[in-house]
């Protein structure tokens, strides 16, 4: 069995190559019998030299047996254009050959003619279908079609989802709910407000950045009112088919009217809010037109009683002037990063279905996620239980939740990324650099953690949290906060002699920091109190209509001021690491032993104590001053 199953390959390869080898001899051979023309073919029944002939229907040939030789062959043969020509011709020759007994043998069939409806039929059936698709075609552009009805209405969503979000599930919040609440209550009861001569916002503009939850208040909005709700996406106003946007939000402000009162609620309207003039061609886009439309239904010449619209942006600086003015966005909401007791009463609601062991202190994890957002908060208790599955821990733990928070801030940790010393070597001195020019400034943020696992892109990570929330940014601590970015390219500098890449995201925010400075806070000497800022991003429909505010020569001083700033920093920077160049070294070693130390070992090593085996968790400082804060 064995040897047949060796060979049964190679036989295989044969049967297909003699096969192959067989067409291509049956393409490239020459007939067997000899082919002539049709009048050659006629003169041989004229001449009564036919004995018998065939006719194959399947390729139209046929073969003439003959009584004497034609050109030393008894068969031809001849391929008909067609066969009722042929009869139509020959026929009545053949019958009387036939009766001769000169023609003794043909397997002929007479082919009837089809009658001219038959022939007609084919393209009466054309010309059907091509009237069909005119009519539908037809139709499609005058509107009167269902599908073109359905093609402009508003692709509305009534309620906010299966899920009823009330005010209670919107934490860090207050005052941006106490602002949501009146219209709610106006709407409950409007004979309140309009006892006493008030009118109600007729729309509502929350602002803020990404994550801030806009948009989870508006669905606490849809879960207080006993209102109609209808929420769509600005982005489902625009197509490619200029006016279905228009008519989009007048199905929508129609529908709105018909169950008042209502609440609209736009998600993102900055897709369909943008200045108009962005087109710089004139403005006749389809963007424009539904933006038209939209300020005309808030606040034209019709009257939209009961509709209340309810906006979200986190681009307030592009949306137009017109859609802003009272009468339309009547009221503008900003709902800003959550403060350390916002944070924590977010991550109390986002806790109510996660399993958290005894060492949990949510006020401490509120302490130390300083800058966090709702989201980022909420996607850190989903990281946290994720990574609890992960590990088969029945509940999520202290640790666990700290692993986490260094998870959100850079990434997953890559252990299994191979680094050469030298890599490893320039990665620790790179972080103690760090860590120690920020030790060494007064204003400062205090390090938590160092480690030189690689984490997302990076290969190295120094975490210096703040205490205490802070509003403000002086001067001073901006400063310190360029020394820190450059310690860990001078601490290369110094070490090596040399500098590599890996300072090239400390560089970007070095030089962020310093054209803010000069430019936008009027932090320096030279320029004075004067912002020459244009705003953090380029948007066409705005900056083409405005010129630079400051000549070639201010923007050159702003430049060399810029760079001032940075050497001054440079300077400052290798003056601190050249004078506690020792502890650089120490620092940079222990790293390399253990991979990370944390504030309590770090704090040790620069204070010349004996520095702890075990190490401190990241938010352990947190813990401790709650405790000393607190009376026995």
């Amino acid at each position: 069995m064995n040897n047949r199953a060796r060979y049964l390959p190679i036989l295989l390869y044969i049967v297909i190559f003699a096969a192959a080898l067989m067409l291509v001899l049956s393409l490239f051979a020459q007939p067997d019998v000899l082919e002539i023309d049709y009048s050659q073919m006629r003169e041989l029944f004229v001449k009564e030299k036919v004995e018998s002939f065939t006719y194959d229907p399947n390729d139209g040939v046929v073969v003439l047996q003959l009584h004497a030789p034609f050109e030393n062959e008894t068969k031809v043969q001849h391929e008909l254009a067609s066969l009722s020509i042929f009869y139509d011709d020959l026929g009545e020759l053949i019958s009387e050959q036939q009766a001769k007994d000169i023609l003794t043998e043909y397997n002929y069939v007479p082919v009837q003619e089809p009658s001219w409806f038959v022939q007609l039929l084919p393209y009466l059936i054309l010309m059907i279908i091509v009237l069909v698709v005119m009519y539908f075609l037809m139709a499609r552009a005058g509107g009167g079609s269902a599908a073109a009805a359905k093609f402009s209405k508003a692709n509305v969503r009534v309620g906010a989802g299966d899920k009823k979000v009330t005010f209670d599930d919107v934490a860090g919040a207050k005052e941006e709910k106490e602002e949501l609440q009146e219209i709610v209550d106006f709407l409950r009861d409007p004979k309140k407000y309009q006892r006493i001569g008030a009118r109600i916002p007729k729309g509502v503009l929350l602002v803020g950045p990404p994550g801030t939850g806009k948009t989870l208040l508006a669905k606490a909005v849809a879960g207080e009112a006993d209102v109609q709700f209808l929420s769509i996406s600005a982005s489902d106003f625009v197509e490619l088919y200029v006016g279905v946007g228009a008519s989009r939000v007048r199905d929508l402000f129609n529908e709105a009217k018909k169950g008042a009162p209502t609440i609209i609620f736009i998600d993102e309207i900055d897709a369909v809010g943008r200045r108009r003039g962005a087109g710089l061609g004139g403005g006749h886009d389809e963007r424009e037109q539904t933006l038209n439309q939209l300020l005309t239904e808030m606040d034209g010449f019709g009257s939209n009683e009961g509709v209340i619209v309810l906006a979200a942006t986190n681009r307030h600086d592009i949306l137009d002037p017109a859609l802003l003015r009272a009468g339309r966005f009547d009221r503008q909401v900003y709902v800003n990063p959550p403060d350390v007791r916002g944070r924590e009463e977010i991550l109390r609601v986002h806790a109510r279905n996660k399993l958290l062991a005894d060492d949990v202190d949510l006020k401490v994890i509120a302490k130390g996620t300083g800058g966090f957002t709702g989201a980022d908060l909420a996607n850190l208790l989903n990281e946290a239980a994720l990574y609890a599955a992960r590990l088969g821990v029945p509940v999520i733990t202290m640790s666990v939740l700290e692993s986490s928070i260094l998870k959100v801030l850079a990434g997953p940790e890559k252990r299994s990324r191979v680094s050469l010393r030298r890599d490893l070597n320039m990665t620790a001195i790179h972080e103690a650099g760090h860590a120690i020019a920020m030790y060494h400034l007064p204003t400062a943020d205090p390090v938590h953690h160092i480690t030189i696992v690689p984490r997302g892109n990076t290969l190295g990570l120094t975490v210096h949290l703040p205490d205490e929330d802070s509003t403000h940014w002086t001067r001073n601590e901006m400063l310190d906060e360029i020394v820190g970015l450059l310690g860990g390219r001078v601490a290369e500098e110094i070490e090596f002699n040399d500098i590599s890449t890996g300072a090239s995201n400390d560089l970007k925010r070095v030089t962020a920091i310093a054209h803010d400075m000069v430019a936008k806070y009027g932090m320096n000497a030279r320029i004075g109190a004067v912002s020459y800022d244009n705003g953090d991003e380029i948007f066409v429909g705005r900056d083409y209509e405005r010129t630079k505010t400051y000549s070639e020569q201010t923007a050159g001083t702003i430049d060399s001021e810029v760079k001032q700033v940075i050497d001054n920093a440079y300077e400052k920077c290798t003056q601190i690491l050249r004078g506690d160049y020792a502890k650089l070294k120490e620092v940079a070693q222990f790293l390399l032993d253990h991979e990370s130390m944390s504030r309590l070992q770090f704090e040790a090593c620069m204070k010349n104590q004996p520095i702890p085996a075990q190490a401190e968790s990241l938010l352990s400082n947190y813990q401790t001053a709650q405790d000393e804060a607190e009376p026995e």
